[in-house]
């Protein structure tokens, strides 16, 4: 069955569907001896060329998929290589012998926490897509006054200078002095959303972590630098999230990796956002920062 150029390579494991629109927009794609289009149409008998090298697309498409969380650690950059040297998250992950790493959105460079990883583009495609509403869930450290009225507003709505923005949900998470901790959840991964949310209300983000991205919570163990694969209870739930269908063949449910591809699911009518998310962060257990230690 033929799909669209972006879509497989996505589902091969090439990389992220706007990475490839960029390859075929540069010229980069060659489909049987021409130029590659954006949105053409083809299958794993097609003969397809990325850069001069020939893809083996019948392989990858039938290779396991794999998706892992990462504790990413302040002072890393969320990017394959830096020209000033700086520690890449791409460093940490383990070696693949085919496929490679898509990264699940991204977190400034002084920011550490839960970053996901999968060689299935398309996965990785649904999860970033502002159309399907991920939750994303930080720890922040509040440096000023924090009074009821910023935090009505910031859950209300304010303006920034890319359009209006506010939280789904706060959470008081303790602390003393002028640096307070609170538990925040978006919906959409804009560039250091959480930091200008408080930077408009007059106060300074003096430590930010991701504990949360859809339903996979930072493990307490999991120290920085370190990576963990999913399993497959979480990855089937994480597919779901994405509006994908996670179908096991050979592998039990047990194992941590699966041979499954994601299929659509047919679309339906969501809940509110607001109250779910009020609901998970009220529930959900406490990621111990901003607690006294015993």
């Amino acid at each position: 069955m033929k799909e669209r150029i972006q879509k497989l390579l996505a589902h091969a494991g090439y990389g992220s569907r706007r990475e490839i629109e960029r390859w075929i927009e540069a010229g980069e794609v060659v489909i049987n001896g021409q130029p590659a289009t954006l949105g053409q149409q083809i299958g794993p008998e097609d003969r397809v060329v990325l850069r001069g090298q020939k893809l083996h697309l019948s392989a990858r498409l039938k290779a396991t998929p794999r998706t892992l969380m990462y504790h990413k650690q302040a002072g890393e950059v969320c990017t394959r290589s830096d020209p000033e040297g700086r520690a890449t998250v791409f460093k940490a992950l383990p070696h693949l012998n085919q496929g490679r790493w898509v990264m699940v959105g991204r977190l400034d460079v002084n920011t550490d926490g839960l970053l996901l990883f999968t060689t299935d583009g398309e996965l990785a495609n649904r999860l970033m897509h502002p159309s399907s509403e991920i939750e994303r869930e930080y720890a922040v450290r509040v440096f000023g006054e924090v009074t009821p009225d910023m935090l009505a507003r910031l859950e209300s709505g304010v303006e920034l200078e890319d359009g209006p923005a506010h939280f789904l949900a706060i959470r008081d998470a303790g602390g003393e002095g002028m640096n307070h901790w609170y538990h925040v959840v978006l919906a959409e991964g804009r560039n250091r959303e959480v930091r200008r949310l408080w930077e408009s209300q007059g106060v300074q983000v003096s430590r930010l972590r991701r504990i949360r991205y859809g339903n996979i919570t930072l493990p307490r163990n999991l120290r920085a630098g370190q990576h963990q694969e999913l399993d497959y209870k979480s990855l089937r739930e994480l597919y779901r999230l994405a509006g994908l269908e996670y179908e096991p063949q050979q592998q039990e449910k047990t194992d941590k990796t699966t041979t499954s591809r994601g299929k659509r699911m047919p679309s339906g009518k969501k809940a509110s956002p607001y109250a779910q998310a009020r609901a998970r962060i009220n529930s959900r257990p406490d990621s111990g920062l901003g607690r006294k230690p015993r």
